[in-house]
């Protein structure tokens, strides 16, 4: 089925690991506290209560790496049976600080894609995750200036687009999504009838994973990169 993309006004864009890379530092960080964790347990045992945790919690903190961090104490605590020592804990916390300091990054072709489509449609930011470290990593990109609006987001579920596109004062069939996650990027849009364009990233976060029958019957498009946006839409 052909989708037809020339009622489109506004175009929002995903940050992490759509516009600059993200997810590759999370993997890092989890080798870092297995490593940490050692004494005790093995490694996939740490990387299965550590995920465990982080969804526990995310109702609590949400997303972003402060959240991780607190994820990372309360798993060390409770696989050590409270006897990790204040060192590990010190590691830990810097672990998450090394995060936040990382370089952003960009994927390839960003800013020229940004700069060719925002000469024809209203281009927006809407992402997820800590406010500040969102709103530090978009400064550190040098990609402000072409965005018309930015929303960072509690969570990406079809209310939390349907008060975006009221917010936009636009049509669903006037917006279109364009993100890594098949899960927060592409379902919830296609759910309110707007349209949406997946582009994968390398790795995937186990909670933005979906089954292939998620994916039924859904109507988007799936581009290897930023770059094909231009051919799709002209």
């Amino acid at each position: 089925m052909e989708i037809d993309y020339t009622n489109i006004k506004v175009i929002g864009f995903d940050a992490d690991d759509t516009l600059w890379v993200n997810e590759t530092y999370f993997r890092e960080a989890e080798m870092e506290f297995a490593k940490l964790l050692s004494n005790y347990e093995t490694p996939n045992k740490i990387d299965q209560e550590l995920f465990r945790v982080e969804i526990d919690n995310l109702p609590l903190y949400g997303y972003g790496v402060k959240a991780f961090v607190l994820s990372m104490v309360e798993c060390a605590l409770e696989l050590s049976n409270y006897n990790v020592s204040s060192k590990t804990i010190d590691a830990i916390l810097n672990i998450g600080k090394d995060m936040l300091e990382k370089p952003v990054d960009l994927l390839e072709g960003v800013e020229d894609v940004l700069k060719i489509l925002s000469k024809k449609y209203r281009i927006i930011l809407a992402t997820k995750g800590d406010l500040l470290d969102q709103e530090r990593k978009l400064q550190k990109s040098g990609l402000t200036d072409y965005f018309h609006h930015i929303e960072i987001l509690s969570d990406k579920k079809d209310d939390n687009y349907s008060k975006l596109l009221n917010h936009l004062d636009i049509k669903p069939e006037e917006f279109l999504m364009v993100g890594n996650s098949l899960k927060s990027d592409v379902l919830p849009l296609i759910n309110l009838n707007a349209n949406a364009i997946h582009i994968p990233f390398h790795t995937t976060w186990a909670h933005e994973e979906v089954q292939k029958r998620e994916t039924n019957g859904k109507h988007y498009k799936t581009i290897a990169s930023l770059r094909d946006l231009l051919n799709i839409l002209g």
